[in-house]
């Protein structure tokens, strides 16, 4: 499975967020609406703040239900962008992420497909033999829509540390 680690530095991600219902196939439509209900002035203020790479939306999950790997329950999603800067904005919201290491799985196919099954791929294989394990931070994602639904680039960004031996 490709992969590479990189440490990033503290940063925060600005954006807009909600509970929602934890699905592992298709699209999740309580996503799609708040996607839908992010308004034109928070899309220009999520702009203004982003300054990091990733420099694409991303698609933020964390604050998961305890049975989440049994897909039960809900997760806080939020759709934003990554920043250095703080958040000035009262319409928007905005976690810190503290300085960690992040295991990036690129991916490429039928979207949401792909993304998704990278994403079972990471839980039921990657992590048995990595060297790595999760850490409670919230982990991320990105999609680049080219125009072929067939040929979707996604990253999958998991936040992690070292297994100790």
């Amino acid at each position: 499975m490709e992969f590479k680690i990189e440490k990033r530095e503290k940063f925060n991600i600005v954006g807009v967020s909600k509970r929602v219902p934890i699905q592992f196939e298709g699209e999740n439509q309580a996503i799609m609406e708040l996607a839908q209900s992010i308004t034109e002035k928070q899309r220009k203020q999520m702009r203004e703040l982003a300054d990091l790479e990733p420099h694409h939306v991303l698609n933020v999950s964390y604050d998961f239900d305890e049975d989440y790997l049994e897909e039960k329950g809900y997760l806080t999603h939020m759709i934003g962008f990554a920043t250095t800067k703080d958040n000035p904005y009262d319409d928007l919201e905005q976690i810190t992420i503290e300085e960690s290491l992040w295991a990036i799985f690129p991916n490429e196919g039928p979207f949401p497909q792909t993304l998704q099954e990278t994403h079972a791929k990471i839980y039921g294989e990657w992590l048995q033999t990595a060297d790595y394990e999760p850490t409670d931070l919230p982990g991320f994602s990105f999609t680049k829509h080219n125009g072929n639904q067939d040929k979707v680039y996604s990253e999958i960004w998991m936040p992690v540390k070292k297994k100790q031996r």
